[in-house]
């Protein structure tokens, strides 16, 4: 009898998971298993919400953005019987082992339920934000990059139109790395992240020092979650609502540009104005690059799963993909290190 896997996605959605899921499934295919789709992430396991994979299922979705199985921001951990009723859902629909593709609260559910229930799961990074420690890269952060890139590379032409500061804000909740890398490809004259509290004073003075040697205009790239610091010592981190929008605590994030924008022209007097790419970033096809890195993720996280070497999760570490356990890849978070903030500094002014 053949044996099934189970594929879900939690958390927020990116490019290239359906490429994640066409290798799960073409590589199980090809080794004898069944697989199924977990719809919504964990609330699909929670309420035993499947359906069918194979490979007429997902013929076709390398290019496509999003999920084919949707997703969800769901902790079985915080709700009533969660647990329990994921683990029977897990048995009654006869699955032998589980692939959770996701970001830190993902895995972090993945690894509890392996360590403390020996749930069969492995897992794959997914985050568009390259925060977790236990892999150089997580596939999505590529095309969340290079959407921001194109997007500075486009304001240049009419913030020197226009003789303007252009503020533009990118996703970061914790890490930096979409604002320091896209930064730096698209040129830009500060760069604002969570990991290094800049003041907006000195931002300024950066601004003011780049106009003074005749530039007349300047671009300003800030991650979401950069928190306004003043030289007061004051500090101020910008949200949509002041209260945890998820089951993992989160509150809504986004606004710190419009505040940054305002706070740069009154200080300044230069003509400024805000572009928010939010969810923009997460969208669309995958690029190249993270299509090649997702399908390598998929790759090892079925191979990890046939061979029954659960609590494991596929990771990058140099040009290869290896294998690291959950506990490690969830234990902390990747922020950006000074060293690579100094990279983007040499540029700033």
């Amino acid at each position: 009898m053949a044996k099934t896997i189970g594929i879900l996605t939690g958390g927020g959605d990116c490019p290239g998971l359906n490429a994640v899921i066409r290798a799960v499934v073409r590589s199980s295919d090809a080794a004898g298993w069944d697989c199924v789709g977990v719809r919504e992430g964990w609330r699909g396991l929670v309420e035993g919400i499947f359906e069918d994979l194979g490979p007429q299922e997902v013929s076709g979705i390398l290019p496509r953005g999003g999920t084919i199985v949707g997703t969800s921001r769901t902790n079985p951990f915080k709700l009533d019987r969660g647990v329990e009723r994921l683990l029977q859902n897990f048995r009654d629909r006869g699955l032998d082992a589980l692939v959770a593709i996701g970001g830190e609260d993902t895995l972090g559910v993945a690894a509890r339920l392996y360590r403390e229930h020996g749930l069969p799961v492995v897992g794959v990074p997914k985050t568009i934000d390259n925060d977790l420690s236990g892999t150089d890269y997580t596939f999505g952060f590529d095309t969340a990059v290079t959407i921001a890139t194109e997007a500075i590379d486009r304001l240049h032409t009419t913030a020197e139109s226009h003789n303007r500061v252009m503020v533009v804000e990118v996703m970061g909740r914790h890490a930096g790395w979409i604002a320091v890398m896209s930064g730096i490809a698209g040129g830009a004259d500060v760069i604002l992240i969570p990991e290094q509290p800049m003041t907006v004073e000195a931002a300024c003075d950066e601004l003011r020092r780049r106009h003074a040697r005749g530039k007349s205009f300047s671009i300003v790239v800030v991650s979401e979650g950069y928190e306004l610091t003043y030289e007061s010592g004051e500090s101020q981190l910008v949200g949509g609502e002041a209260r945890p929008t998820d089951q993992f605590g989160h509150v809504t994030l986004g606004g710190v540009g419009e505040v940054l924008g305002r706070e740069i022209e009154q200080r300044t007097g230069f003509e400024t104005r805000v572009t928010v790419l939010g969810h923009v970033q997460r969208g669309g096809t995958p690029t190249a690059r993270d299509r090649v890195l997702a399908t390598r993720f998929g790759l090892k996280a079925a191979e990890l799963a046939h061979e029954g070497r659960f609590g494991q999760m596929a990771a990058l570490r140099g040009d290869d993909v290896v294998a690291v356990s959950l506990e490690e890849a969830t234990a902390e978070l990747k922020l950006v290190p000074p060293e690579w903030f100094e990279v983007a500094k040499a540029f700033f002014g």
